[in-house]
């Protein structure tokens, strides 16, 4: 037999993409599932975002390979954006990097910046393909705690007493996946801080800034943040986008350049349409915003409606498209979870998935209509 690479030994297949199949298995048998698990917008587009693609389709050059970099257009749209949402001013030449989803940017990222050996600060709870692209990369994943006494919030005093000699990157993600904690400027000054001092590339991942949210943030807003960091942010969320798989990275010309020199030899540039009608969606005005926040404010208050009936406790001041909530006492999440699905048909997503710090804990998607939350509620009341 074929034996698999030796840097799968310590990687398993995503969880949502073997639950989903027994997910898919009771829908097969009957079962009327309820899915609360999956962070995919149920919404469409915005259709100025499905009528740029279609005009672009009638580019006589729209079927051709496609600059590594993104159309000229496509990057200028991301500057107007982040000038005009994040109060950041950004070089659309040099400054910014369009990716096939954010996704694809934390593997070019690791492969561009980590050796065999490196260390990589990794939030406990956090996006569990961070430790996953770290070990595929061969360096090591290290963890520093959040926990909702100090708002998921990184304890810097604690983290400088680690060894970091060999720390080469630090993953941050707000506001906060799986939690919809937020940062301040404060924050993001001393990680800005941290980084310079100790030699620590940051990485901002910030696909959820839009989503109930009215005081979106970058990293890059705080003074000199372009030395020491990145930040990746997605269409996928705020824009309902989530498979035309369409991120950018963003940070300094010497930091894109050694990501480019992975990224021009894992792909041939995005499809044409694709960058048209992202272009189109980055350019909508902030009513965009406020409309699917509306939708996204009644799925809320049914969602807390059922972790009640449920005996769950979401923590506070939470934003994003989840709700994050304690699981009743004397239950562990994993088992909090099952039976939901086995005695009630409703998929959550456990918190033991993001690492040891969400044990106990249970996420809830928004991206369901008030509808089938209804459904759920239903269900466990009766």
């Amino acid at each position: 037999m074929i034996q698999q690479a030796d840097r799968l030994e310590h990687v398993q297949e995503y969880y949502f993409s073997t639950k989903l199949q027994e997910v898919r298995a009771l829908s097969a048998g009957g079962k009327d599932i309820v899915n609360l698990g999956i962070g995919s917008p149920d919404l469409p587009p915005p259709p100025q975002v499905i009528e740029g693609l279609n005009q672009a389709l009638l580019n006589p050059g729209a079927h051709q390979y496609q600059p590594y970099k993104g159309t000229a257009d496509f990057r200028n749209a991301i500057r107007e954006f982040y000038n005009n949402y994040y109060r950041v001013e950004l070089n659309p030449e040099t400054e910014i990097l369009p990716l096939m989803g954010s996704k694809e940017g934390i593997t070019h990222i690791s492969m561009a910046f980590l050796n065999e050996g490196d260390e990589v600060l990794i939030p406990n709870p956090g996006y569990p393909t961070y430790t996953s692209v770290t070990k595929l990369v061969g360096a090591k994943a290290v963890y520093y705690d959040l926990n909702e006494e100090k708002n998921w919030s990184p304890n810097l005093e604690e983290i400088r007493r680690l060894d970091l000699s060999k720390v080469k990157m630090m993953w941050v993600n707000y506001p906060h996946m799986p939690t919809g904690a937020s940062a301040n400027e404060k924050i993001f000054s001393e990680l800005v801080a941290f980084g310079k001092k100790h030699k620590i590339l940051i990485v901002n991942d910030n696909p959820y800034s839009f989503i109930l949210n009215k005081n979106p943030k970058s990293i890059l807003e705080a003074e000199g943040a372009k030395d020491i960091v990145l930040e990746l942010n997605s269409l996928s969320k705020s824009f309902n986008m989530a498979g035309w798989r369409i991120g950018m990275v963003c940070g300094s010309e010497k930091h894109l350049n050694t990501i480019l020199k992975v990224k021009t030899n894992m792909d041939s540039g995005m499809f044409f349409p694709l960058q048209a009608g992202a272009a189109a969606a980055l350019r909508l005005p902030v009513e965009w915003f406020d409309s699917q926040n509306d939708i996204y404010t009644g799925r809320k208050n049914k969602v807390l409606e059922l972790a009640a009936a449920l005996g769950c406790k979401p923590t506070k001041e939470q934003t994003g498209m989840f709700v994050w909530a304690k699981v009743p006492e004397g239950e562990t999440s994993e088992g909090f979870v099952n039976k939901l699905l086995y005695n009630h048909s409703i998929f959550t997503a456990p918190g033991f998935i993001f690492g040891s710090q969400g044990e106990g804990y249970v996420r809830f998607s928004l991206c369901a209509t008030e509808e089938n939350i209804d459904k759920a509620i239903n269900r466990i009341k009766s």
